[in-house]
């Protein structure tokens, strides 16, 4: 059992809270059960898998141990000291392990995609993750300036997208190419439709910008039209996580009747 927090592989996990680090290694760290198990069932072998007594406490967590050494990945004792200090959450669950950066094929020619365009809070980026995967979106792209998926509460947030939803990070030029040919919507709140009236049944792109300037210039200059959620008592927006996940229900509910 680990129970000094200098140790080598508690220090590497911290470092992995670091952006530079993380992109140096290829590797993130996920926390607790859920996302632990999230990421067996998509076939990927932790580098490292950590656990401490207050893991018992959970249901589920002694079949994912027994996971960890079915496929090989090392399972290390640390006491609960030691999980705190690795841990990015305040309660940790007493699991936690480092795992590889997920690339997925990318779909060819996806019929719905997500452009996310000055996002920086990691929180809202997290949830719109989440969305994105229960509403079929096929790609998520990342425009520049927008916070780092791998960031710990965005993996949390997502609550296990990272591994079942390809997500690029892309420059504009590369993000026009990406959806040539395809209708590219910007939500906005003075935009020229409500967001009902499109048909996303066709091939569509759905931008959303960030909460603190809203979307970039590029964004702009490659929307073909721009779409508005109609709002009542005064109301002047909505968090950009709320809209996105409004927006991407309605094209998976007409792509259902389709």
């Amino acid at each position: 059992m680990i129970t000094s927090i200098t140790n080598e592989k508690v220090k590497y996990v911290r470092s992995l809270y670091r952006r530079r680090v993380r992109y140096r290694e290829r590797h993130f760290v996920v926390e607790g059960v859920r996302l632990v198990r999230e990421a067996f069932r998509a076939g990927i072998v932790p580098a490292l898998v950590f656990y401490s007594e207050s893991m018992d406490a959970t249901p589920g967590s002694g079949e994912l141990l027994a996971e960890a050494q079915r496929v090989g990945a090392p399972a290390v004792a640390v006491s609960e000291r030691v999980m705190k200090t690795m841990a990015d959450t305040v309660s940790p669950q007493g699991l936690l392990a480092v795992v590889p950066f997920v690339e997925l094929a990318l779909p060819l020619g996806p019929s719905l995609v997500l452009v996310v365009d000055h996002l920086r809070d990691p929180g809202n980026l997290g949830t719109i993750l989440r969305s994105a995967n229960a509403a079929g979106v096929g790609q998520v792209i990342l425009a520049p300036k927008t916070v780092d998926p791998y960031n710990p509460k965005v993996v949390r947030g997502a609550m296990g997208a990272h591994f079942r939803l390809p997500i690029v990070a892309l420059s504009w030029p590369e993000i026009a190419e990406t959806l040539t040919g395809i209708q590219v919507l910007l939500a906005d709140a003075r935009g020229e439709r409500a967001y009902y009236e499109v048909d996303w049944t066709r091939p569509s792109a759905l931008i959303i910008g960030g909460e603190a300037h809203g979307a970039s210039r590029e964004a702009a200059e490659l929307a073909t039209a721009t779409i508005a959620i109609l709002m009542h008592g005064g109301a002047e927006s909505l968090n950009a996580a709320v809209a996105a996940s409004v927006i991407l229900f309605e094209a998976a509910r007409q792509r259902s009747f389709h």
